[in-house]
């Protein structure tokens, strides 16, 4: 649109700047049309092109140049220059500098009036001259806008980035998750099985086929626990909500600890992502429970408390030989992340006192 405005003034000057000649005011007016036309096209230029300073020193040398013209032209269009140069100049340049450039037209423009220099003078008003800096106020307003325009432009990208770093923040901490339950499901169950068969090998050099037999249906039964547990990991994944207390119950029968929950409390519906990850650190701490304590009792106790829950996993000390195994040191930490995602404490350490002194126990409380 502002080329188009341009090339208009540039035609209608060229068509009604007279005189052009090659003597005289004619000559200048000659020399000086062309070079209003090229001053008044470089508006158009990128400011990284124009920096401000330079753009300053031009629309200067431009209001000389234009007031020049309608001095040396008896008629025409010339002024026109003079309004567009002043709107530019508001548009292109800060408040101050603007405004010194648009005074600076209308000033000259009206001195070229007021005295009539030139071949015959002109009939236009004096006064018309000091309107031709006015245009200035409407450049400020479009330059106004435009930097508005840019700045909602920019904090939508900011809000843009900002998004694309939240989705990959939580993308982390959803392969995290996933991480966790997958640790934990293996390691349940993998490493059960590795200690039942590592029994039932041992036990085949003596010959007791009756235990051989127990340990391999030991096994089978964590295998078929091991299922069951990649489910629950399923469901987790997909947020569904499994029952807690039975999903707990569930979880020490396979275990081979009956009757070892104790719920206090009133019992109440549990959030999912607090029963998630309730049943992940029972399942964790069970793990290490059959891992650095085999044979030893296990009591696991849900206290419901108003605003909070808390599971406490105790078991006592070992009352068979301790299999060495390979173990991913991730249990602990996984437990605390699950803690730390739902705000809530988690404490971990050896039984001093008590029937189970010398075992280990895991105490988690998470807001519910």
């Amino acid at each position: 649109m502002q080329v188009v405005a341009s090339a208009a003034i540039i035609t209608s000057a060229l068509a009604t700047v007279r005189p052009l000649g090659t003597s005289g005011w004619a000559l200048a007016a000659a020399i000086l049309l062309p070079l209003n036309c090229l001053f008044l096209a470089l508006r158009h230029l990128p400011a990284r092109v124009l920096p401000d300073r330079p753009a300053v020193i031009w629309l200067v040398v431009a209001a000389f140049a234009v007031a020049a013209l309608m001095a040396a032209a008896g008629e025409g269009t010339a002024y026109l220059f003079a309004y567009f140069l002043a709107g530019h100049a508001g548009l292109r340049l800060q408040a101050r500098p603007a405004a010194l450039v648009a005074i600076l037209i209308g000033c000259l423009t009206a001195l070229v009036l007021l005295t009539g220099i030139g071949p015959g003078g002109s009939e236009i008003p004096w006064l018309v001259g000091l309107t031709t800096g006015l245009p200035v106020l409407i450049g400020m307003v479009n330059r106004s806008h435009r930097q508005a325009l840019s700045s909602a432009l920019e904090a939508a990208r900011s809000s843009e980035r900002a998004a694309r770093a939240e989705a990959r923040s939580v993308l982390l901490a959803e392969r995290a998750r996933i991480a966790r339950d997958v640790h934990d499901v293996l390691a349940h169950s993998l490493a059960g099985v590795n200690m039942q068969l590592e029994l039932a090998d041992a036990l085949l050099d003596t010959g007791d086929l009756e235990r051989v037999r127990a340990a391999t249906d030991r096994a089978h039964s964590l295998v078929k626990e091991s299922l069951q547990q990649a489910q629950w990991t399923v469901h987790a994944l997909r947020e569904d909500t499994l029952p807690l207390l039975d999903s707990l119950t569930a979880m020490l029968d396979s275990s081979g600890h009956h009757d070892a929950l104790m719920v206090t409390g009133e019992v109440r519906e549990i959030p999912a992502a607090a029963v998630q990850n309730l049943l992940r650190i029972a399942q964790e701490a069970l793990t290490n429970a059959a891992r650095h304590a085999p044979g030893g009792p296990v009591h696991l106790e849900l206290d419901h408390r108003p605003g909070e829950i808390a599971l406490t996993v105790t078991n006592g000390p070992a009352t068979r030989a301790i299999t060495n195994g390979t173990s991913s040191g991730m249990g602990l930490v996984g437990m605390r992340e699950r803690v730390a995602l739902l705000r809530g404490t988690l404490t971990a350490g050896p039984v001093t006192d008590g029937t189970d002194a010398g075992g280990w126990q895991v105490a988690a409380v998470v807001p519910a």
